[in-house]
């Protein structure tokens, strides 16, 4: 597994470390001493549940447990989204050129399953390949028109990124949300089945939780996908501003140890303005994309003062021998939804 800080599994799994479909075998995770004792041995490794088989055709049910493939952390799948995934490394038919296209190329959009889940609390500290534990953020719904609040632990998941696996405990996973959102029902597989109040809160929060459009680019051998969320907009100073977030993932698929040093970016609204942001690092950081923690993920936030825009870019990655390449950000829509509603009002049930 790409994070061993977090997790670990047994002896017949770890030489198998590196392959997104384990054999079936127990998982374990490393329980770290409590914080102000001295322990020399420094760790106890617990077993947490059985895997079971990767499922190559269909989707998972609410309630799989599972063991992200990249980041190492355990969750709880709550429901499903159906995106349109957009890969430009995916070659489309050739066709003639019309003066002045200057390389660009049209790219068809095909279904693809996300999920939205819980992350296990526990395993939060221990993700150093994310900015953060990643979290839903709104509008909060009064005058301050950049005020954000955020529901720590909740992530969006890709098909090809769940590891399952069931467990016997009835909360095996430590979240705030989770028997709000679940109850343990043992007739039925999964053994955790939806409570109304997450059928209520998903109903009522969709606009804003909706997962649509995923963006895919490589660059030699740097995967960058980009998710692009609808915030709603807000009214300041007799205008009205439009809020996004965006959500980036950066994949070192070879074995070239890089590290992103700048961005660049280009944003466009449809109200005719064209912003160029460039600046070092992502979020305060200059992360390291190698072999061991190949992946980094981050979010941030952008604004226009149009319903709708485009964003596009490239990253500058730095070689161990100084020299240096640009990724591409692929180009990706800002679109508002057209049923324009107020961000929901607060973290209430």
């Amino acid at each position: 597994l790409v994070n061993p800080a977090a997790i670990e599994i047994t002896a017949d799994l770890v030489s198998r470390g590196a392959e997104r479909t384990p054999p079936l075998g127990f998982l374990c995770v490393t329980v770290l001493p409590v914080c102000g004792r001295n322990r020399p041995e420094g760790k106890i490794l617990e077993t947490v549940g059985v895997f079971e088989a990767v499922k190559q055709h269909g989707k998972y049910e609410t309630g799989q447990l599972f063991l992200h493939s990249v980041f190492g952390y355990r969750g709880i799948v709550l429901f499903p989204w159906h995106a349109r995934l957009y890969d430009r490394d995916i070659t489309p038919p050739i066709k003639p050129e019309p003066p002045g296209a200057h390389g660009s190329k049209e790219v068809k959009g095909k279904t693809h399953t996300y999920y939205q889940v819980l992350i296990d609390t526990r395993d939060c500290p221990h993700i150093s390949q994310r900015s953060q534990t990643e979290a839903v953020t709104f509008l909060a719904n009064h005058d301050d028109s950049r005020a954000l609040y955020a529901i720590p632990g909740l992530d969006y998941v890709s098909h090809e990124d769940i590891l399952p696996y069931n467990s016997t405990e009835q909360v095996p996973i430590q979240h705030e949300l989770f028997e709000r959102f679940l109850m343990y029902n043992p007739a039925k597989s999964p053994p955790f089945t939806a409570r109304d109040t997450l059928k209520a809160w998903q109903e009522k929060n969709h606009p804003w939780l909706e997962l649509s459009d995923v963006h895919r680019e490589t660059t030699e051998n740097i995967r960058v996908t980009v998710i692009p969320f609808y915030m709603g907009m807000r009214e300041a100073q007799n205008s009205h501003v439009y809020w996004w977030r965006y959500c980036i993932r950066l994949e070192n698929m070879g074995s070239e140890v890089v590290q992103l040093r700048e961005r660049h970016w280009r944003i466009f609204s449809l109200s005719g303005t064209l912003e160029t942001v460039r600046g070092r690092g992502v979020v305060g950081r200059e992360p390291v994309l190698s072999k061991e923690q190949p992946a980094f993920q981050y979010s941030s936030h952008v604004s226009l003062q149009a319903p709708s825009g485009h964003m596009w870019g490239t990253f500058r990655i730095e070689r161990t021998d100084g020299s240096h390449f640009d990724v591409r950000i692929p180009p990706f829509s800002l679109e508002s939804n057209k049923d324009d509603k107020a961000p929901p009002a607060g973290y209430t049930f």
